[in-house]
């Protein structure tokens, strides 16, 4: 049975590719284009499901009889938009000839981009999954020419640009069926200047005269003293030779008018082969039909096929695209949320970008990080945070709302953290006051939480590598959540560790090892965890303590007040209430996680145990040799970034 369907899409693939390039050279396909630039969609999607129905409408559609047909399908992130033009000058039944070939073409060319073009010598097709009806777009474009040069090019040119210029307007001023226009003017040495131009009916008059200059524009560039050239681009394109190229004009719903006739030859041409033309276009129409029955076939084997695939075998990669792909955002939405990214909505600026408060039209309020359109650094954290953060969910994880990726955005859109992030609190000496220490230790086994989430409890194990006060936010109720993903690195369930040569991250949070060799594994994130457990402890940033003349960095500076047996000397003296033990505990387990042996350091999950246990025996913590004196940080020499509310991802980047 395997094997049978094997050969089923073997010969329906060879019969489908034969019968699309035989009709695709009766029709002159000319160019195409797939924009990747616009995103792509993934096979079986809603999104090709909502392509493939648009566009096998549009060939059959009777508002293609006016050579011009636009619709939509589908709504909100799976909604497609297409459109079909066809050359003024061609009648119905051709039209519809290149408008199938061009539907059986264009999906074969660009086979997931979400936007693509195609032209022929009688029509275009173009689809996006964004709305352009009535927006004047020139590029993509393309130009053509011939190889053949006229005797004076000065003369001819000077002709060529008057013709265009009068077609131009007599084309701009048609309505909404057709804008379009043909026309001849006599050169030097008898020579006869035949030219064509359209735009497509959707523009406006003046939108139109402006597609067809840019497009004029283009011929010194391209057909300058050429016998012909053409410049074609996504909403209007014009053409001239000094062969009669087109068909004699039918007055149509616009009142396009009629074109020059040549001047008169001394031998009468023969009489037009209707005959013959009208077989050619049938034996087209038969073609069209079986091509069309053919790539359903084929459509619908490849579907049952996968399905039935999908069943036995989970494909993870497509899962993340799918999952991924269900939470895009409209660039309009979020342009709209943020007031048009209003200074008044900024929450701050890192080295990604920058962050905006907003709100959904459903009242949601929402975090925007909108990445640096310079910044390839920003583009890999893009690709980390849609593909990780959309499949994790645990209260302890800022959760992802969805993303856009259009034009050349890449904006994340975040649940908005009311409470800004830990450091907002932690290391402002009147916020801290609200740091009571229950409300510390909540945290403290918030964050150990999400961690363990991170490491062992989801369905994949993830290091997050930047884990600091910063990209820890608190809710409403003071809850911690663990955000910015953009360094986060994926790890296969047996895999213990991991080397590379670029060590971003940010100082005095990274473990020694992958400080200096570049070495990460869970432990690194547990490193980090112990160093932050020490801060909110402390209430003090990692870099030093001390006077100008002694000082030491937060980790020497607990360790040796842990061996002196002054321990107490390490609590905030903010808080004025709480049981010492538990503060003890987690100096403690904040010691244990930040020795410099990877083994000896315990795995997140012993840490939960510890946090929520009463009676377990800790371990006495190895001395931090990495940390002394000599390795105290000028945090001077640091690049920062401002505070703001809601520092939803403020990376501070040292090194990166």
């Amino acid at each position: 049975m395997a094997s049978s369907r094997v050969l089923l899409f073997f010969f329906c693939s060879i019969f489908l590719h034969l019968v699309a390039l035989t009709i695709a050279q009766q029709n002159n396909l000319l160019s195409h284009n797939c924009t990747s630039n616009e995103g792509n969609f993934t096979t079986n999607s809603t999104y090709q499901a909502n392509l493939y129905q648009l566009l096998s409408s549009l060939s059959s559609n009777t508002q293609i009889d006016y050579g011009f047909y636009n619709a939509s399908n589908g709504r909100d992130f799976n909604q497609v938009n297409a459109m079909a033009l066809c050359r003024g000058d061609i009648k119905p039944d051709s039209c519809r000839s290149c408008v199938s070939t061009s539907i059986l073409e264009l999906p074969k060319r660009c086979p997931n981009e979400k936007e693509a073009f195609m032209w022929s010598d009688n029509c275009m097709l173009r689809y996006s999954h964004r709305n352009f009806f009535g927006d004047m777009q020139f590029a993509p474009w393309f130009w053509m020419l011939t190889d053949t040069n006229v005797s004076d090019a000065d003369t001819f040119n000077q002709a060529v640009g008057t013709l265009l210029d009068s077609l131009k307007n007599k084309a701009a001023s048609g309505d909404s069926h057709r804008k379009f226009a043909t026309g001849n003017k006599n050169a030097s040495n008898s020579q006869t200047i035949y030219a064509l131009v359209q735009c497509t009916p959707d523009l406006s008059t003046q939108e139109c005269r402006d597609c067809l200059t840019n497009a004029t524009a283009l011929l010194p560039t391209c057909c300058n003293g050429k016998q012909g050239g053409r410049v074609v681009g996504a909403s209007c394109n014009l053409r001239y030779e000094t062969n009669q190229f087109f068909e004699q004009s039918i007055e149509g719903p616009s009142g396009a008018p009629e074109p020059t006739p040549p001047p008169p030859s001394t031998t009468p041409p023969p009489p037009p082969d209707t005959t013959s033309r009208g077989k050619k276009n049938r034996a087209v129409i038969i073609i069209v039909a079986i091509s069309v029955v053919a790539f359903m076939i084929l459509i619908i084997s490849i579907g049952i096929f996968l399905i039935q695939r999908n069943s036995k075998k989970e494909d993870k990669n497509t899962e993340d695209i799918i999952s991924a792909e269900s939470l895009q955002f409209d660039f309009r939405t979020i342009r709209v949320a943020t007031d048009d990214f209003s200074d008044a909505n900024k929450l701050g600026r890192g080295g990604f970008g920058s962050v905006y408060k907003g709100m959904l039209s459903s009242g949601q309020q929402i975090a925007v990080k909108r990445l640096s359109k310079n910044s390839d650094q920003g583009e890999l954290e893009f690709k980390n945070e849609v593909v990780l953060v959309a499949r994790l969910q645990h209260r302890n994880l800022a959760r992802l709302l969805g993303f856009c990726l259009e034009r050349k955005e890449r904006i994340l859109v975040y649940e908005l953290v009311p409470n800004a992030s830990l450091d907002h609190f932690l290391f402002n000496p009147i916020n801290r006051k609200n740091l009571n220490w229950e409300r510390r230790y909540n945290i403290v086994k918030g964050i150990a939480r999400g961690l363990l989430y991170l490491h062992e409890d989801s369905r994949l194990r993830i290091i997050h590598r930047d884990l600091k006060a910063s990209n820890v936010l608190l809710d409403s109720d003071m809850n911690p959540k663990i955000s910015d993903f953009g360094l986060a690195k994926l790890f296969e369930m047996d895999q213990t560790h991991s080397n590379t040569d670029k060590r971003p991250g940010t100082r005095g949070y990274m473990a020694p090892e992958y400080f200096m060799h570049g070495r990460y594994s869970v432990k690194s994130d547990i490193f980090s965890f112990g160093v932050l457990v020490l801060e909110i402890v402390s209430g003090q940033k990692r870099r030093s303590f001390g006077n100008e003349d002694e000082t030491e960095d937060l980790l020497t500076y607990a360790r040796r007040n842990w061996n002196e047996g002054a321990g107490l000397n390490l609590i905030d003296p903010n808080m004025t209430t709480g049981p010492t033990s538990e503060m003890m505990k987690c100096i403690h387990i904040g010691l244990l996680c930040v020795q410099e042996d990877v083994a000896d350091r315990p795995s997140m999950a012993t840490v939960v145990s510890m946090l929520n246990s009463e009676t377990n025996t800790l371990a006495e913590p190895s001395k931090p040799e990495f940390f002394m004196k000599s390795s105290v940080i000028d945090e001077q020499k640091i690049k920062t970034v401002p505070l703001s509310k809601n520092e939803a991802s403020i990376t501070e980047l040292s090194p990166r």
